[in-house]
């Protein structure tokens, strides 16, 4: 089988692949946003967000990209984004606004986006 990927992507300019790399890198950061399910939790993030953070043993990347609400900074850490809007939902926010924030959108533009290309 040689020494080629498994499985090969194409490589698509400025978009993180999320992929077996990536999942490892985020394995800590997305079991932290998967406990968001539970409201315990949520409210335990936001009354001391380092402290979570550090529970879950997320590394500085990923601590300062919460700590900034960067969504890219999150998906480069290994962030995926359906564990990421659980993370988004602390703060009002759904799966449209972390798209319209990857593609450096207005939520509305993004919104009009997706209706457009299901014409």
């Amino acid at each position: 089988m040689g020494s080629r990927p498994r499985y090969a992507h194409r490589d698509i300019s400025g978009t993180t692949i999320f992929d077996g790399v990536q999942a490892q890198k985020g394995y800590a950061l997305n079991k932290m946003c998967y406990s968001f399910n539970a409201a315990e939790n949520r409210a335990a993030f936001v009354a001391d967000e380092e402290a979570y953070c550090r529970k879950y043993g997320l590394n500085a990347a990923q601590r300062k990209a919460i700590k900034d609400r960067d969504v890219l900074g999150l998906i480069a850490a290994g962030g995926n984004v359906y564990y990421l809007a659980k993370f988004a939902g602390i703060f009002g926010l759904g799966v449209q606004d972390l798209g319209a924030a990857q593609t450096g959108m207005s939520v509305e533009a993004f919104k009009q986006k997706l209706l457009d290309a299901a014409n």
